[in-house]
């Protein structure tokens, strides 16, 4: 599902957020995500079901978008996958959160623990938050090592013909994080043309990924009414706002943290400044009462010298 693209110009089609919340939902649509899903888990991915999602609430002003589907592979097997798109600091989190609940939403109480059905999430992240500059995927899973040999965990022959993996953490999820900002826009692979369409909001005419030619088809803005171009350019701004307001938020918070740092900082110097000037002055006190002792001692040696001198003189006489 690879090969090198030639540069061609991008036709302008509908950001994929905004397709998860009105489009992509729709069973004569799943092609799209069903192609996007196959070029990155490297398989053919055929979409059973959509389940129900934050996405589901219909509203233009949306700040948050998160699908549920319900999906096979070629091989007849049912997995879960969330597409989620993030925006806060903690998304990791969320993501951790996210997982747990599917596992424990799917999962009839009474009913046995095999029927857990593998779950992918996958996050599509719109902010700098990793520090790579040459990565823009991610994938991670669960290994079981040992900590002597070092070997990975295997299922026992019984466990494989049931379950259908070979390795004990091919049961549990999976996560693939897109840091698509990071993408350099040379799509050299078909999945990387996918990551072009989801950080540009355009496909190049030579795009050969699947479902991207149904994303030119459905998703193309020109061919939109004018009324749908104003909801959707305004689905855009609102966006933008909201991502303005919460970086303004992150600098403010910055700002004020650093302030808050200053003033402590004086505050904690101020304080220990104060502390030494009390010790200085104890110190002092301490020497001042040690120098008298010391002139009174003084005093009371001469004292004593000067009247046996005296008490010699007198027995002379």
């Amino acid at each position: 599902m690879s090969g090198t693209r030639n540069i061609k110009e991008a036709r302008n089609v509908l950001s994929f957020d905004y397709a998860l919340k009105r489009l992509l939902r729709q069973k004569a649509n799943y092609d799209i995500l069903e192609g996007f899903l196959s070029e990155l888990l490297d398989r053919r991915i055929k979409i059973e079901n959509i389940l129900e999602g934050e996405s589901q609430q219909d509203k233009l002003d949306d700040k948050q978008t998160r699908v549920d589907i319900l999906a096979k592979e070629e091989s007849g097997e049912l997995m879960i996958i969330e597409v989620q798109y993030q925006f806060q600091i903690d998304y990791l989190l969320r993501v951790l959160f996210g997982v747990s609940r599917n596992i424990f939403d799917f999962i009839t109480k009474g009913h046995p623990f095999m029927e857990i059905k593998k779950i992918y999430s996958i996050s599509i992240i719109f902010f700098k938050e990793f520090h790579n500059d040459d990565e823009y995927i991610y994938h991670g899973k669960t290994d079981f090592k040992g900590m002597h040999t070092g070997k990975i965990l295997t299922l026992t022959p019984a466990q494989q013909k049931v379950f259908g993996k070979l390795e004990a953490g091919d049961l549990h999820p999976e996560y693939y994080l897109l840091d698509v900002t990071n993408f350099n826009d040379a799509a050299k692979t078909t999945l990387d043309e996918w990551i072009y369409y989801l950080k540009n909001n355009k496909v190049k005419d030579n795009f050969t990924a699947l479902g991207l030619d149904k994303v030119r088809e459905i998703l193309d803005y020109d061919s939109l009414s004018s009324d749908e171009q104003r909801s959707y350019d305004k689905a855009l701004d609102d966006k933008l706002s909201w991502d303005g307001a919460i970086e303004s938020a992150e600098m403010e918070g910055e700002f004020r943290g650093e302030a808050k740092g200053k003033i402590e900082g004086r505050a904690e110097g101020e304080a220990e400044r104060a502390q030494l000037q009390q010790v200085i002055v104890e110190k002092d006190t301490a020497l001042a009462a040690e120098k008298a002792d010391k002139d009174a001692a003084l005093a009371r040696i001469a004292d004593l010298e000067k009247q046996i001198t005296q008490h010699n003189l007198d027995k002379k006489t």
